[in-house]
């Protein structure tokens, strides 16, 4: 008489198993976040026959590192903008897109602990993202006849027991301000030392 039993709870486990891996399965994805878009700042016309996009920054992919678990990584943001922002429209020559550092560095930050810390939110980390790209102008022989580098920094604590979409949106919209001064700080420059290649 007990093998019957021994089957029906064993069954039972099963049952129960694939009812939570099923629960599990059906977690709510992230909310989308917005797309991150530089066209309506119009073309900057380059006098080149072609722009190429080299990535020269690889990332660590571990801590204290962490822009390769961004949902949209530095890397990735400021190569939309090369996409959206440069044409070629020239015969000869290439431009060269060069994304030199890339990186978004976590501090983690001390916190309250005990009774108060139960009560209390505090920032429990310090993110630090540094881009740096360089527009360089080289001729069909691969000669580098001007360049223009720009950097961008930008630096946001974010406090404890975040939600993922509550932390996906704060790094959303840090790479998004960062962006933003890098995308200034070129414009200045290109004007500064590509004028001569600019249409």
């Amino acid at each position: 008489m007990r093998k019957p039993y021994r089957k029906t709870r064993a069954f039972a486990a099963i049952a129960l198993a694939v009812g939570l891996l099923a629960a599990c399965a059906q977690a709510p994805p992230p909310d989308p976040l917005p797309e991150l878009t530089f066209a309506q700042f119009g073309k900057i016309q380059l006098n080149v026959a072609s722009v190429e996009i080299i990535e020269s920054y690889i990332p660590p992919l571990r801590g204290p590192n962490i822009e390769h678990l961004f949902p949209l990584s530095p890397s990735q943001a400021a190569r939309r903008w090369s996409e959206d922002r440069l044409t070629a429209l020239g015969t000869e020559g290439r431009a060269q897109f060069v994304i030199n550092t890339a990186s978004v560095v976590e501090t983690v930050l001390p916190v309250e602990k005990g009774l108060r810390g139960a009560v209390t939110v505090d920032q429990a980390s310090r993110y630090d993202a540094t881009l740096v790209v360089t527009l360089e102008i080289r001729n069909d022989r691969g000669f580098r006849l001007a360049f223009a580098t720009a950097r961008a920094e930008r630096s946001l604590t974010v406090p404890e027991d975040l939600t993922l979409n509550e932390r996906n949106a704060i790094q959303f919209r840090l790479v998004a301000d960062l962006m933003a001064d890098l995308n200034e700080a070129l414009e200045t420059k290109v004007a500064e030392f590509l004028s001569a290649y600019t249409l």
